[in-house]
């Protein structure tokens, strides 16, 4: 599959023998920021990933040992129109809209729109160094690109103004703490953590996960009737393919399960 190769600030890796693609946020000079360009270059790659049946998992990470990115392009907000601005959500929702699972790798400074990638991210594996936070509200702004409504919805609403509202940045072992992420390890142990977690996903049907991974974004969005029918639906579909058999078969045979994806 061929992929758009012209990124600003940022480099895509590809390999196909172990199923997963890397985009790494990569200004390290400027802690990772993430430009107006690139947001919008971020959203094309993950609609191109969602395409590519060789990617079985996609890890997000920043280069360097600063950051995985403090934020976006400060000065690049007043040059953009207000109507532009309402609209930032979209782009920085791709890795949650992605039908591979996301794995975000933070470090560092993870802040304004670097919060609001990683929480757009299935998991968030974070080094012990981590600081994580929406500052926004210190430089006359708020959080734009999601941020409010996916902090309030994964932390309450307590803690989610406690951090927006004061600007508060938190620590590895707090962030864990309130569920913000999924493991913290040491900074060199970062890399390991990560694929060992895409390891363990790429055992799975990547049928399944893809409906999961949707039913589950839909959760907070109606009732719990409504959800149970979405749930429903989801798994009588899973009934008719071939991954579903394959599962179900395997378990009976006191076998590994191969699955092919259809």
């Amino acid at each position: 599959m061929t992929y758009s190769t012209e990124l600003d600030g940022m480099r895509f890796e590809r390999d196909p023998g172990r199923g997963v693609a890397t985009i790494t946020l990569d200004v390290p000079d400027k802690h990772n920021r993430v430009s107006m360009l690139s947001r919008n270059q971020l959203a094309a790659l993950f609609e191109e990933i969602g395409r590519d049946d060789e990617v079985r998992v996609v890890m997000l990470a920043g280069a360097g040992e600063r950051a995985f990115t403090a934020g976006g392009d400060i000065p690049g907000f007043l040059e953009a129109s207000p109507e532009t601005l309402t609209r930032l959500h979209h782009n920085v929702a791709a890795p949650e809209r992605c039908p591979k699972p996301v794995i975000a790798k933070l470090h560092g400074y993870c802040l304004g729109v670097g919060t609001e990638l990683a929480l757009a991210c299935d998991f968030r594996i974070a080094a012990s160094d981590l600081q994580l936070g929406l500052p926004e509200i210190r430089i006359g702004m708020m959080p734009g690109s999601g941020g409010t409504q996916r902090m309030a919805r994964l932390i309450g609403l307590g803690r989610a103004k406690d951090m927006i509202m004061r600007g508060r940045r938190i620590e590895a072992e707090e962030a864990l703490a309130y569920g913000l992420v999924t493991e913290v390890v040491e900074p060199d142990e970062l890399d390991e953590a990560a694929d060992r977690l895409a390891v363990e996903l790429m055992g799975h049907s990547p049928l399944a996960m893809a409906m999961v991974k949707r039913i589950l974004n839909r959760a907070y969005d109606g009732s719990l009737q409504t959800g149970l029918e979405l749930e429903g639906l989801a798994y009588g579909f899973l009934r008719t393919t071939d991954d579903f058999r394959e599962g179900v078969e395997s378990f009976v045979e006191g076998r590994p399960p191969v699955y092919r994806g259809s």
